[in-house]
């Protein structure tokens, strides 16, 4: 049983590729910045270097800016939706006692939970997605989504609370 850690290969632009990148000023390194103009997610580094993922992001006001922290981390993540989302779009009562984890999984590979002191859980995330045309989009129901296997790549280099700030829409 349980699921095969593999991942299909997906046909991800060139464009949409992680790639390292040069940041115009000094950020604390071991952070995440989501710069939702750009679909961007920066996973901060030393000497002013940073890891640029293409995302896709939260649709109208189901954006929501702040600063966040990793709060819990999970490999093929079971989903609920919350009682908001199951209320504007009933199709997902189905899913209301949850759903197992694996590759038909709305948050796909890997999932970074994002907690408030004030909050906990903020039911935000950033997850993995089999849907690359969902990159560079503002789609989803608040959360930032990346392809499953870049979702994997900043899984492994994120640790336990470290700092999310996801910037304001202009």
């Amino acid at each position: 049983g349980g699921i095969p850690d593999v991942h299909p290969e997906y046909n991800v632009p060139e464009e949409f590729q992680p790639r390292e990148v040069r940041i115009k000023r000094e950020f604390a390194p071991g952070e995440i910045h989501v710069v939702p103009q750009i679909f961007a997610l920066y996973w901060t580094m030393p000497k002013r270097k940073a890891i640029r993922y293409t995302v896709g992001i939260g649709r109208g006001n189901l954006y929501e800016p702040g600063e966040f922290f990793v709060g819990a981390k999970r490999k093929w993540p079971t989903w609920r939706p919350t009682d908001d989302m199951i209320e504007r779009d009933p199709t997902f009562e189905k899913y209301a006692h949850g759903m197992k984890g694996g590759i038909r999984n709305p948050l796909g590979a890997r999932a970074l939970y994002l907690f408030t002191e004030a909050r906990g859980d903020t039911y935000l995330r950033i997850h993995g997605t089999s849907d690359v045309s969902s990159l560079g989009r503002a789609v989803s129901n608040g959360c930032a989504r990346m392809v499953n296997t870049h979702a994997v790549d900043l899984y492994d280099r994120v640790p336990m609370k470290s700092r999310v700030v996801l910037y304001p829409k202009s």
